[in-house]
């Protein structure tokens, strides 16, 4: 039943969430429906689950493997940064539980016409949600080098992003950049030589990058951090999975200002913004997939686990 996708650390989910019968919880990365199904196990025999996602192949997904929980599971496609508005139109007030698996799924990476992968040629696409207007080949082939530099650099934390979007910039001239593969090429040889000694392919944070720009990753997961705060019950628990640097640090951020509540600037005597405690951070430091695990589904090397518990 894993074969869309292999869910990260579900033990240590089921966990962080501290789950129990008749909780509400919302999945906000439903997927193929792993992390899903285990919280319902968990909740039975009446817990409810809303779970999200911007992929109609995922919900096609959830759905077949999620069938035998009949009502107690709730499927919408759309992003997790509309958490409000969804439970809103369902008339759903506050939850007990709040999961996001980030990342891409292994059935998007794993399926070429997808394009986020270049280890297959496929159509330079990553997009999440295939209604979306922008491809990544349409940020590829019409943004200023100057931003493709900016979106590299920023987002895929690359030192070449300078000399890469150049690059591109310099090959779209002479005929459009539209497959994986045209991209990858253009970037391997971007990079000096002793590059291909380098432990990851040189093309990685690229793809990486216009993948989390195409589809407004960071800052979707701001706005779902915020909403989804303020959608918990007293005692509910918030649980994010993270893949990189960039997005576990804004998690970790968001858990800390909750906890701190003032958001003054350290320097000011006393506080000017009113603002409260209004998170308990669980996680001191990340929960990360053991030995055993990493052996058996390697994509789950870099997760890390955060929670943190309204108060």
């Amino acid at each position: 039943m894993d074969a869309y996708h292999t869910p990260v650390m579900v033990g240590e989910v089921i966990t962080s969430l501290r789950l129990r019968p008749g909780t509400i919880t919302v999945d906000g990365t439903v997927g193929g429906g792993g992390h899903a199904e285990a919280i319902l196990e968990n909740t039975a025999p009446d817990g409810i689950l809303i779970g999200i996602d911007a992929d109609s192949d995922a919900l096609s997904a959830a759905e077949k493997r999620l069938a035998r929980f009949g009502e107690r599971i709730i499927l919408v496609k759309g992003n997790f940064a509309d958490m409000e508005r969804i439970l809103s139109e369902k008339k759903i007030g506050m939850v007990d539980g709040i999961l996001l698996d980030l990342g891409v799924s292994s059935h998007q990476l794993d399926t070429a016409d997808r394009g986020f992968s270049f280890s297959q040629d496929a159509p330079l696409d990553m997009r999440m949600d295939q209604t979306r207007a922008a491809s990544a080949a349409d940020l590829v082939n019409t943004l200023p080098w100057q931003e493709l530099a900016r979106i590299i650099r920023d987002y895929g934390e690359e030192r070449m992003a300078g000399r890469i979007a150049r690059a591109i910039a310099k090959e779209r001239t002479h005929s459009p950049i539209r497959t994986t593969t045209d991209l990858a090429g253009v970037v391997v040889r971007a990079f000096p030589p002793e590059a291909e000694r380098q432990r990851i392919h040189p093309a990685t944070r690229t793809f990486q990058a216009l993948r989390i720009a195409v589809n407004d990753e960071l800052a979707n997961l701001r706005k779902a951090l915020t909403d989804g705060m303020e959608r918990l019950k007293p005692g509910g628990r918030f649980s994010v999975i993270s893949f990189h640097s960039l997005e576990d640090r804004i998690v970790k951020n968001a858990f800390r200002n909750g906890e701190k509540g003032c958001t003054c600037p350290p320097d000011l005597p006393v506080c000017a913004c009113g603002g409260k405690p209004n998170l308990r951070v669980v996680t001191r430091k990340p929960v990360n997939p053991g030995d055993a695990e990493i052996s058996g589904n390697p994509r789950a090397r870099s997760a890390k686990l955060r929670t943190a518990e309204k108060i």
